[in-house]
């Protein structure tokens, strides 16, 4: 280990409740295992939250529940946590890097008052496709992607009715949105997000993997769940998706690599170029 060594703080979001996405991130992680060092944080469980100063890169994870609530403690210090790591690349020119996935990608959206955050009518469980917008496209976290791309959807809630004047004063982009679907009076809503060069999230799981979808599956009563849902036939061609090389493998392969690409090549430069 070096003075070069990338340290990745992994903000676990899922209070307890059992979960495939923590496995999922760590196999990521560990592919960039000859540069980068981790260490979770129960944020929600215990209240853990990490010194802005000792982690370079946040992974902040999706979990259960209502995004808009908190018990006054750890959601306050996650808060405190999203506004020191803001201040800090205001004032550093070794910037802090931030993913936020799904639930994480909502508390964000609020704190920084982008969009509003509503409840949907069922939940969203499955291989849904996802559009990019024209900053979508041009943006680096996506390259290797098609468009529209597949990810893993997995939510009770969601983020619409963007507040484009606030997305303009912060120099915020929308990066993908969710499909169109013509057939419902349904807002589309708001898939990923940069909130600033270093700060950037998704609704949809990146990390998610076809094993992980899979083991979420070995539980019958989610089985029928989905299947009331969704009906026999779209459950059937979720399964085939699983498969397809071009959807979630791809997906799972291309976002998550990215932003830790990006945040190491830019951590590494500046850091040389601080030391010189």
């Amino acid at each position: 280990m070096t003075d070069q060594t990338i340290k990745i703080a992994i903000l676990d979001m899922y209070n307890g409740e059992p979960n495939q996405g923590m496995r999922c991130i760590i196999d990521i992680i560990s592919r960039f295992s000859n540069i980068v060092t981790f260490k979770v944080f129960d944020v929600r469980g215990k209240c853990e939250i990490p010194d802005v100063r000792k982690f370079d890169i946040y992974i902040s994870t999706g979990g259960p529940g209502n995004p808009l609530e908190g018990d006054g403690i750890w959601d306050r210090k996650y808060y405190e946590l999203i506004d020191a790591l803001t201040l800090w690349n205001k004032e550093n020119d070794v910037k802090k890097h931030v993913l936020f996935v799904c639930h994480s990608f909502q508390m964000a959206c609020k704190h920084f008052k982008l969009a509003e955050i509503t409840k949907r009518k069922s939940t969203s469980f499955g291989i849904m496709s996802v559009h990019k917008t024209q900053d979508g496209i041009d943006d680096p976290l996506f390259d290797g992607l098609p468009n529209p791309y597949y990810a893993v959807d997995s939510r009770d809630y969601q983020v619409v009715q963007p507040k484009l004047e606030v997305f303009s004063e912060n120099g915020a982009q929308i990066l993908s949105l969710e499909k169109i679907r013509d057939h419902v009076d349904y807002e589309r809503a708001i898939m990923a997000v940069r909130f600033t060069p270093y700060f950037v999230g998704t609704q949809f799981h990146p990390e998610a993997d076809p094993i992980s979808y899979i083991s979420n599956l070995k539980s019958r009563e989610r089985r029928e769940k989905i299947i009331a849902l969704k009906g026999k036939t779209k459950f059937r061609d979720m399964l085939e998706d699983l498969l397809d090389e071009d959807k979630i493998y791809k997906t799972n392969e291309t976002v998550i690599p990215n932003f830790l690409r990006m945040a190491i090549n830019d951590l590494m430069r500046n850091k040389k170029i601080l030391s010189n």
